[in-house]
């Protein structure tokens, strides 16, 4: 560890207030990385309006996906390889070098001066570099303030942390909606300002106060790694598109190729780990229980938290909201809004949690945290689709308070259990499981929904249309389209029904005599997703609760209280052995 008379900085590493100064940064990191996973999700209907992109339009679809996936992509296979990095040269550095990317890539998305597929094309490798910028705050924020804390406290700082990092996904949602509604721009805007805060800040105020773990950097690990985790979050991305005459894409030979190839890579990395003299990452680390099973926990948790936020969002914006008398233009700000209360229990349950696992240990915490959101999704599926709103807020409330039960104490089971000199590795494969689990959340609850709407989307939309005028053959090919373009409708807040009229005239189709004003108002097309959705979210929030449940369960297995043998126990200095409380 370095002298502190060697630190630059107005508080030496080893002053007591050094830990409220690096928690207080890299929580600001963490938060900036995760408002914009998520910020951007909400602002899509702005951002497609300001490039002027046809949403719907032929091959669109990509461009939306690729601008939430190209973050979420880069800072899952990113992470653990910048946490080694960080174990070898300094977490600090590599964290205030993610401040610095990140400011970069905001200013670049900012400045976007291209319209249609090049502008979209212009905001995609923005975000990719975002990402980037993200991977290096996320892989290190954690290892830095393990670093920093002593053991006792160590649960409620990185609950803090970790309440910054899943609120951020809550809040990114909120803000999006406020600025889109204001200027699409200013989504990419107001990162600047905190960007350059954060990038001053740290390189001022935070010490290499860590132990390094000196070594190569591991090539073939980090080449099928990354090759790997990227074919298969590649793949899923293009399984939910339609592909031939198939609702999906999971029979696309490149998509098979990509998650069968990736899947061999990814094997191949596990084996090559344990052969190199400097891993990337130990595999021997997974022999630590807490360590194990707190980040399957996390995963399960992730790809829940993920496919239910797109879920709300639909519910809100495509049906709710417009059923409620609410413009298209103006339910990505009120989605954000009545989403409050997720966020409002996450932020109070989080850090309250994280100090009492330190005095009790996570199970408790971690394993009643995630049977109660498994609950919370079992209660959406009892409420109408059309709800009286304190119903669904009551809901939200209680997932956001369960969500907040689990998160610190997972994440401070699983970084007490590594020895210190792994602690950026380790750092890093949770913020891989953490990201990887969003990623996935797309593909596996997008899945799922286009699944459960094939069942009921088609007999409704042909029958609504043939309510309205629509002709029998317009209305039949018009059920026969993918449901992909529906339920993206949805997600967007759109009403797509006069673009699918378009399409079948454009094909020469006859129209026969349709009600336009009454088919593309605010009710029909909500009123007609509104059976099929509910069918659809009884097999995503099915099984989203069952993921829940996993997660108690590998929980409740990874133990109670767990420190590391080299690690104090007690308050400051105590020698250290791992808790009896461990089993």
């Amino acid at each position: 560890m370095t002298s502190s008379s060697s630190q630059r900085g107005w508080i030496a590493a080893d002053h007591p207030s050094y830990r409220w100064v690096a928690l207080s940064n890299t929580t600001l990191g963490i938060l900036i990385a995760t408002i914009n996973s998520s910020i951007v999700i909400i602002s899509l209907p702005a951002i497609f309006k300001g490039i002027k992109v046809d949403p719907l339009g032929a091959g669109n679809v990509s461009y939306l996906l690729w601008m939430i996936m190209g973050f979420l992509v880069v800072s899952a296979v990113l992470v653990v390889m910048l946490g080694r990095l960080g174990d070898m040269y300094g977490r600090v550095k590599i964290y205030n070098l993610g401040f610095v990317v990140f400011s970069i890539a905001s200013v670049y998305l900012s400045l976007d001066p291209f319209t249609g597929g090049a502008g979209a094309l212009w905001l995609i490798v923005g975000r990719v570099i975002q990402g980037v910028g993200g991977a290096m705050l996320f892989a290190n924020s954690t290892a830095i303030l393990t670093d920093a804390f002593p053991a006792a406290q160590r649960g409620m700082a990185l609950g803090i942390n970790n309440v910054a990092a899943v609120a951020g996904s809550f809040i990114g949602l909120i803000v999006g909606g406020v600025l889109s509604e204001i200027d699409w721009r200013l989504v990419f805007w107001v990162s600047v300002p905190i960007g350059v805060l954060g990038t001053v800040w740290s390189y001022k105020s935070l010490h290499e106060t860590g132990v390094r773990r000196e070594g190569s950097l591991d090539l073939p690990g980090n080449l099928t790694f990354g090759i790997g985790l990227t074919a298969i979050l590649v793949a899923i991305t293009y399984g939910i598109q339609p592909y031939g005459d198939h609702t999906m894409g999971w029979t696309n030979p490149w998509v098979l190729a990509g998650i069968i190839g990736g899947a061999a890579l990814l094997a191949l990395f596990c084996w090559i780990e344990t052969r190199v003299a400097d891993p990337m990452f130990a595999m021997s680390l997974f022999k630590i229980r807490p360590f194990w099973a707190g980040n399957l926990a996390g995963l399960l948790s992730s790809i829940a938290r993920g496919g239910m936020q797109f879920m709300l969002i639909i519910w809100l914006q495509g049906i709710w909201l417009p059923l409620h008398g609410y413009s298209y233009a103006d339910t990505p700000l009120w989605a954000g809004i009545y989403l409050l209360p997720l966020t409002i229990g996450f932020l109070v349950a989080g850090p309250i949690a994280g100090v009492l696992s330190d005095r009790f240990g996570a199970r408790l915490f971690a394993t009643g945290g995630m049977l109660l959101v498994a609950a919370t999704f079992i209660g959406f599926l009892l409420i109408p689709v059309s709800f009286d709103y304190w119903e669904f807020a009551l809901l939200l409330l209680l997932n956001g308070l369960a969500s907040g039960l689990f998160a610190a104490p997972n994440v401070s089971a699983i970084m007490n259990s590594v020895p210190a000199n792994q602690r950026g590795a380790a750092s890093g494969m949770r913020g891989t499981f953490f990201n990887a689990g969003s990623s996935l959340s797309i593909g596996v609850f997008f899945s799922l929904m286009i699944a459960g709407l094939a069942a009921k989307l088609p007999t409704s939309l042909t029958g609504g249309l043939q309510a309205h005028g629509v002709s029998d053959q317009a209305a039949t090919a018009a059920g026969q389209l993918p449901p992909v373009a529906s339920l993206f409708a949805s997600f967007l807040g759109f009403n797509p029904i006069q673009t699918i009229l378009d399409q079948l005239q454009q094909a020469g189709i006859p129209l026969g005599s349709p009600d336009v004003t009454t088919l593309t108002g605010k009710k029909f097309f909500p009123q007609l997703m509104s059976e099929p959705f509910h069918h659809g979210l009884i097999v995503v929030f099915g099984a989203a609760a069952g993921m829940c449940v996993l997660a108690a369960v590998a929980s409740f297995f990874a133990g109670g209280k767990y420190v590391h043998q080299d690690e104090p126990v007690g308050a400051e200095a105590t020698a250290g052995t791992a808790s009896p409380e461990q089993e």
